[in-house]
């Protein structure tokens, strides 16, 4: 009997002694991340048939960090994953970051998969090309799948130089047929095209200028690669089924981002010109943000924002807002349970139609929070795209726990 427990332990030892030996390891990791359950709920029937009402989803995204070296190395690794009822196309896995960072007084160096975010306004983000939208996660854009880079950055008193090699395109995540909000037909992303090949196809650079002075904060990027935006073709097989194919081109885009820090007032600014195989587009988002800090004493503070956007591509620019105003509110309560409200509204000048967009958030006995969203669709006419939204009004409520 004791020689068979013996035996046990022997066959064990090999696990016993890697615990041991990467016990010190994993103490130095740090752990962090969530769990959530999503209900997205929509008001209206849907359009189509495959469609349905209500969707339920859970989430799970988990960072472990690591430095070392005095705090000048790092890595980190995010993987996130979503698994959908009823949308197949929503239920994926991601790496949205899986970085070696090494740092020095005047350079770092970023070597994996990243998320890297530019710009300044609050409608729009015109001049954030690096990273591709994953557009099955929210409607309203914010979410990116993790970008392979390599990032070098020169720390100089005259501003930091951001130099990007980005191998690897990721084309953009769509809606499936049975999925809300999408088009009609549901946009073929399998059957996506490109105008280049090859190297050409996979490998982008990027670089970027950012400094600050007194008040103000700029960035100056340029971005040349298979553009993140993608066109649309609509395309028919001899069998007579339509298509709606992404077209990717290769483009060439300028981007400037301002920001004027002028006490309660912010002044913002994006512009960018892009050219591509069969445009030079020009594109700006412009405006201001206004805060009232601790409202009669209450440490409530609120926030007015407005901005104009403009597209010189019209109707068929990729971009949000071709030539819309945004007026919106931010309240910030300052709480511990760190409760926030961003209302707005977005209006075409020319057809009046109308994106309404309440975001709400509050923490829960330290480890949980709840988020919920509303957005509202109203006025748009058959020959704007926005059209296929009309009865895609909808309700989203997530309740995650924190670790």
């Amino acid at each position: 009997m004791h020689f068979s427990r013996l035996k046990i332990c022997i066959s064990q030892l090999p696990l016993i002694i890697v615990m041991l030996l990467i016990s010190p390891v994993l103490k130095a990791w740090e752990v962090s991340g969530y769990v959530g359950l999503e209900s997205l709920a929509f008001i209206e029937a849907p359009l189509h048939d495959p469609q349905h009402q209500h969707y339920i989803s859970g989430v799970i995204e988990a960072e472990l960090y690591h430095e070392w070296d005095n705090g000048a190395q790092s890595f980190a690794f995010v993987p996130y994953f979503r698994g959908s009822q009823h949308d197949s196309q929503r239920t994926h896995f991601d790496i949205r970051e899986l970085t070696w960072l090494k740092s020095a007084e005047e350079w770092e160096l970023r070597l994996g998969i990243r998320k890297v975010f530019w710009g300044v306004t609050e409608s729009n983000h015109l001049v954030d090309v690096i990273n591709q939208r994953d557009t099955v996660e929210n409607s309203d854009g914010e979410d990116k799948l993790g970008q392979p880079m390599i990032n070098l950055a020169l720390i100089q008193d005259w501003g930091t130089v951001d130099l990007f090699v980005l191998p690897g395109f990721r084309p953009r995540t769509f809606t499936g047929e049975e999925g809300r909000l999408r088009p009609e037909p549901a946009v073929s992303g399998n059957l996506a095209e490109y105008d280049k090949s090859g190297f050409a196809r996979q490998v982008a650079y990027a670089i970027r200028w950012a400094h600050s002075m007194g008040d103000w904060d700029m960035g100056l990027s340029h971005f040349y690669g298979t553009s993140r935006d993608p066109v649309f073709l609509v395309k028919a097989t001899p069998d007579g089924q339509v298509n709606l194919v992404p077209y990717y081109q290769n483009i060439n885009q300028t981007g400037l981002d301002v920001q004027a820090t002028l006490d309660s007032l912010l002044l913002k600014w994006e512009a960018i010109v892009r050219v591509s195989e069969t445009e030079t587009a020009f594109a700006s988002t412009a405006g201001f943000e206004y805060t009232f800090f601790n409202i009669a004493s209450s440490g409530l503070d609120i926030g007015v924002l407005a901005e104009y956007l403009y597209d010189s591509r019209g109707l068929s620019a990729p971009t949000v807002g071709q030539d819309d105003f945004f007026v919106g509110a931010r309240l910030a309560f300052n709480d511990v349970q760190d409760m926030q409200i961003l209302a707005g509204v977005m209006v075409d000048r020319v057809s009046q139609a109308q994106f309404y967009n309440i975001e709400a958030s509050r923490r829960f006995f330290e480890s949980f929070k709840l988020e919920v969203e509303a957005r509202f669709f109203n006025g748009a006419t058959k020959k704007y795209p926005d059209y296929f939204l009309r009865q895609d009004s909808h309700f989203r409520m997530e309740l995650s726990y924190h670790f």
